[in-house]
Formats: structure tokens, C-alpha cells, sequence
């Protein structure tokens, strides 16, 4: 027997597992382990598959030292004085010294108690999210609508409402589980929670399923959802319609639905943010001279003054007039193009020649020609 132990003692350091020399005290090992296990508890370590191998490597390593301190050397766990047999290694000798089992260690972390990890709730099914596209106008993106979405997939059962039992009965809490969805595992000398296979987690069994869906809350068929669109929606904007998605399983929370935005451009105006645009031809004259001019809006026209000298392209700023938005309007930015005319009358031609025979300076000047 002894020498069977000494041969697993070679091939096996469990010490060099938990990180301590072979003549740590008691408390130096469950320090050790303590702060492994909570470096390597799946619950910690969502996402990593081989978490879990090394928490059962520590738990199964000081499971061993345990053992072998209460008595599985029959004179032998690593520490000052005692007897032991020669070629350890190391050069220790043992002494029987008890550490004690793992359950203090992990009382009230990540939840458990008694060495117990912490028991998840039980898992509802969540519905697929869906996503669509539709197309406004210039108009109804400006003044907000409410439309109607079209959805061709599944949709709760309205034989059952979604909880897959037939009329008449409910699902039952699932007697595996106890209707936490979870079961215990040993690994070990700790408990480690799966999910349960008769309900997959859901806490919740279906004696009758219900005809219609048989027992999965979901028929295929065709809904129509109503989407409310903001007031000054912008193109490509993404709508999230809370629980519109596909349903989840019996008892389960639906996912939600998207609703992207494309807009029209309109023949008139553009957009920049919450502002909008528009291009204002103005005549020469009153470009030259100044003018009182109408300028479009999304409600009736508004008059722009614009002033003498106003160059081609100038533009300017009307407060409030732009799209809708949460708390007002933007503006509308009037950009103004002086209209040059490709046909003049007789008495226009006299009248422009008056004009350039007048000008004292050459617009030109300013670039050494003239």
C-alpha cells in the first residue's frame, strides 16, 4: 500500500497543481486553493470551455491532499516532523494533519453556500430579433407616422397564447429539477449546476401540448405590426419595436423587431442633420440691390430679406424652420444662386450695357488684369 501511494505521489504532484510547496501548513493550502477556485470557477470564466477542466484540476488536487492528510499516508501529510518513508520528494516527511473539506472556502461566493456554486435561475427561451425595411416619404418622415409592418414567420399561438399547453392545462413544474432548471453534479467534493436535460433549463414541463403548436408556443403564419415613426425621422434610422421579434418558448420572452427608415429625397429640399437645405434663385437686380423674397418651408413660405450686394451662393439661416426634433426644429439654411439670364430683351441688353459702361472699378482688379 505504501508503495503503491509513493508511486502516486511521484506521477501526480498535486502540490505543484495548487501552487504550494510540500511542506505548506494547512492554512497556506486552503489560501491557495481558495484563490484558485475563484480564479477558474466556470461562473467566472463565461466563454472559456476549458475553465471548467482546470477547476475540476484544483478541486480534484486538494480533494487528494485532503485525503492523504487524513490518513491516506496512514503517517503522512507533508509538514514539520512525524515519520515517513525515504525518497520523497523534497526529503519531507509527513504527519497526519487535517485540513478539512472545501465547504468554508466557498461560503457565500459567487452566491453558493457549503461549497455550492451559485444556483442559476431558471432559463425562459428568448424570441429571435427580427429586423424589416420600410420606405417614406419626405413628408410623412417630416410629420411622423404611424405604419403598418407586415411580418411573415413565426407568431404566438392563439390556441395556447404561447404557453404550449393545450386549452385547459398549464405546464408543470419539472420534477427533475424542481423547476430551477438546473441539476447537481458531483466533481469531486464540490457540486457543480448543469442544465437540466428533461426541461433544458426551463424550469417547466408540458404534459398536454397543446394541438395546434404542439407544444412550442409558435404557429408560422402572418401578423401585422403598427410602427410608430418619430417626426423628423432621418434616412436609415433603426426603429426597436420592444417584444415584436419572433416568441419565445412556452413562457419565454419575445425578441424585439427593427424597423429601418429610407426616406425620399425630396424635389426641394435637402437635409443636414436637423437642419434642412434649399437652393433660392434670385434675380441680379435683387441680388444687386436687395430684396424681399419668399423662401418654401415645410409650412407655407416665410419672407427672406435678402440684402444689397448678396453674392451668389451666400447663404442664410432661418431659425426653427428645419426638421422636427426632440425639443423643437432645426433651422433652414437658404443657400441664394443669382440667376443670370440666357435671354434679354432689347431694353435689358441697353439697360446692362448702361450698367457695365458705369462701373468705375473691374471686377477684376483684384487679380492684376482689368
Amino acid at each position: 500500500m505504501a508503495e503503491e501511494i509513493r508511486r502516486e505521489w511521484f506521477e501526480n504532484d498535486y502540490y505543484e497543481v495548487l501552487g504550494v510547496p510540500k511542506n505548506a501548513s494547512a492554512a497556506e493550502i486552503k489560501k491557495a486553493s481558495r484563490k484558485l477556485a475563484q480564479k477558474h470557477h466556470p461562473d467566472a470564466n463565461a466563454g472559456d470551455p476549458n475553465a471548467e477542466e482546470r477547476f475540476k484540476e484544483v478541486s480534484a488536487a486538494y480533494d487528494r491532499v485532503r485525503e492523504m492528510g487524513a490518513g491516506g499516508f496512514g503517517a503522512g501529510f507533508p509538514g514539520a516532523g512525524g515519520a515517513g518513508f525515504e525518497g520523497a520528494p523534497g526529503g519531507f516527511r509527513y504527519e497526519t494533519v487535517d485540513i478539512g473539506d472545501l465547504s468554508d472556502l466557498f461560503g457565500g461566493m459567487f452566491g453558493g453556500s457549503r461549497g455550492r456554486a451559485r444556483r442559476p435561475q431558471a432559463r425562459q427561451r428568448h424570441g429571435a430579433d427580427l429586423e424589416t425595411e420600410v420606405r417614406l416619404s419626405f413628408d410623412d418622415a417630416m410629420a411622423g407616422v404611424t405604419i403598418p409592418v407586415t411580418l411573415d414567420g413565426p407568431a404566438v399561438c392563439t390556441t395556447c397564447h404561447g404557453s404550449g399547453a393545450a386549452p385547459g392545462t398549464q405546464p408543470v413544474v419539472c420534477a427533475t429539477c424542481g423547476g430551477s432548471g438546473q441539476v447537481a453534479v458531483n466533481q469531486g467534493f464540490f457540486q457543480m449546476e448543469q442544465t437540466c436535460p428533461t426541461c433544458s433549463g426551463t424550469g417547466r414541463t408540458i404534459e398536454t401540448p397543446c394541438p395546434t403548436c404542439h407544444g412550442s408556443g409558435a404557429v408560422r403564419r402572418s401578423r401585422t405590426v403598427r410602427v410608430k415613426v418619430p417626426a423628423g425621422v432621418k434616412d436609415g434610422a433603426r426603429i426597436r419595436v420592444s417584444g415584436r421579434g419572433e416568441p419565445g418558448g412556452p413562457g419565454g420572452q419575445a425578441g424585439d423587431l427593427y424597423v429601418r427608415v429610407r426616406v425620399s429625397q425630396h424635389p426641394v429640399f435637402g437635409r443636414s442633420g436637423d437642419n434642412l437645405t434649399v437652393e433660392l434663385p434670385v434675380t441680379y437686380p435683387e441680388a444687386a440691390l436687395g430684396a424681399n423674397v419668399k423662401v418654401p418651408t415645410l409650412n407655407g413660405s416665410v419672407t427672406l430679406k435678402v440684402p444689397a450686394g448678396t453674392p451668389s451662393g451666400k447663404t442664410f439661416r432661418v431659425k426653427g424652420k428645419g426638421a422636427p426634433k426632440r425639443g423643437g426644429h432645426g433651422d433652414l439654411l437658404v443657400t441664394v444662386n443669382v440667376d443670370v439670364p440666357k435671354k434679354l430683351s432689347k431694353r435689358e441688353k441697353e439697360l446692362l450695357a448702361e450698367l457695365r459702361d458705369t462701373e468705375t472699378e473691374s471686377p477684376r482688379a483684384e487679380l492684376g488684369v482689368s
